[in-house]
């Protein structure tokens, strides 16, 4: 099913020549390290994903400034500061970011059990009467385990849409805009847009594959590429990704993203994913 969806999407990549992916140059990533400051992400028994993903991101960023020559890293938050969702995707429109890049940190939900602790007496019908004393019990600890990429639902594409034509319109020396394939007024601009929305999906997708199978070679589960209507590459005009890197409620992979290892596991599978799809698009 998963190959399915993939093949479905690459093939709405499939553009005009102003949108196609091939020679590409990639020269900006913006790195965004999900939650910070009063929002602390999801919770473990001991750690909170804010500090995790600001951790590998930095990480992350660092391997792909010293790896890969010309690139130019853009960190939302490099500090345990909050910036709003719409603030990180302007970050990344201000800069013309080629790729954005979400990390982030997985969390399943609490489940209860009702235990019974003992007996009240109650008196009912002028009777005593021993009445059940019944206690819930949250639980939150998991054995789910491994990594998952999301990219933008189909339905919060019009939101992309939007910011790329706002994007194209500030843009001066856009091609698209000096033939005017993106004035407002042109019949032709709604294809256009949906043409550039459709091939950013389509290389987020691409993305999300090769960051997917860097962590398949390191042995973590590959729980897959997946859509979801997320804020945050909603509003990015380029193709971006939101990487769940693993479970925090699992403790053995708290402790593993908590440790030198697992942070530098993850932050390599990630910055190989990117620099395999970067020879890819611009061959």
């Amino acid at each position: 099913m998963r190959n399915i969806f993939i093949a479905f999407v690459l093939s709405l990549a499939v553009a005009p020549a102003v949108v196609s992916a091939k020679g590409k140059k990639i020269t900006k990533i913006v790195v965004d390290a999900g939650h910070g400051g009063k929002d602390v992400g999801a919770r473990g028994s001991f750690s909170m994903e804010k500090d995790l993903t600001l951790a590998v991101s930095l990480k992350v960023g660092k391997i792909l400034s010293d790896s890969i020559k010309n690139l130019q890293v853009i960190y939302t938050r490099t500090t345990d500061c909050y910036p709003t969702l719409p603030e990180r995707h302007d970050i990344a429109n201000k800069a013309g970011a080629d790729l954005f890049l979400a990390i982030h940190i997985n969390s399943t939900p609490y489940t209860y059990t009702r235990v019974m602790k003992g007996y009240k007496t109650v008196k009912r019908h002028h009777k005593t009467v021993k009445q059940p004393i019944y206690e819930q019990i949250r639980h939150h600890e998991t054995t789910r385990q491994g990594v998952e990429t999301y990219v933008l639902a189909l339905h919060r594409m019009r939101q992309q849409g939007a910011e790329v034509q706002d994007e194209f319109s500030k843009d001066k020396d856009s091609t698209a805009t000096d033939e005017g394939l993106l004035n407002p007024n042109d019949p032709q601009t709604a294809i256009i847009v949906s043409q550039y929305t459709q091939a950013f999906l389509g290389r987020s997708v691409k993305l999300g594959s090769k960051i997917q199978e860097q962590f398949a070679a390191q042995g973590r589960p590959d729980l897959g590429v997946k859509q979801m209507p997320l804020e945050v590459l909603a509003g990015s005009a380029m193709p971006g990704v939101l990487v769940e890197i693993g479970f925090i409620n699992n403790p053995e992979e708290e402790a593993y993203l908590n440790s030198e290892k697992g942070q530098t596991e993850v932050a390599l599978a990630i910055y190989r994913g990117i620099k395999a799809y970067k020879a890819e698009v611009e061959k």
